[in-house]
């Protein structure tokens, strides 16, 4: 793991200061953890948006069948997908221009995070808002 894969001041700017937040993978199944993470995101008041391609509502948010598809901005993509499909919404985090793009804990693809650095997007990988939040107490 590289340490700069989960750098202070760009888990500080997300978790601190963006308040929107698409959850790429995020259905009604409450049995999934990104529902569970979109609870604790709406909880620490952070908006949620919910990317799946049936575009369900969740947590009483309407859901977008792709990034391109939500007509706000986006200041977080927060992706619950494997590693070898992470990186299209990476890509697809910064053509919208959102601000930041988080992958959950588990989740590396080396090359996206390169790419979206690159860009001037701020990147977290193989880490989760819980997992971050509980150790800064």
């Amino acid at each position: 793991m590289s340490t700069s894969w989960q750098d202070p001041a760009a888990l500080s700017l997300m978790l601190d200061d963006l308040g929107t937040w698409a959850v790429v993978g995020l259905s009604g199944d409450t049995s999934r953890t990104a529902y569970s993470i979109a609870r604790l995101l709406q909880e620490r008041g952070k908006r949620i948006v919910p990317i799946h391609p049936d575009a369900p509502t969740v947590l009483g948010e309407q859901g977008y069948a792709s990034l391109a598809d939500v007509p706000f901005p986006i200041d977080v993509v927060d992706v619950f997908r494997r590693s070898e499909a992470a990186g299209e919404f990476a890509d697809q985090a910064v053509a919208v221009g959102a601000k930041a793009v988080w992958f959950q804990l588990g989740v590396v693809d080396e090359a996206a995070f390169e790419r979206t650095t690159a860009a001037g997007v701020a990147m977290v990988m193989d880490t989760c808002p819980a997992i971050e939040w509980r150790r800064r107490r």
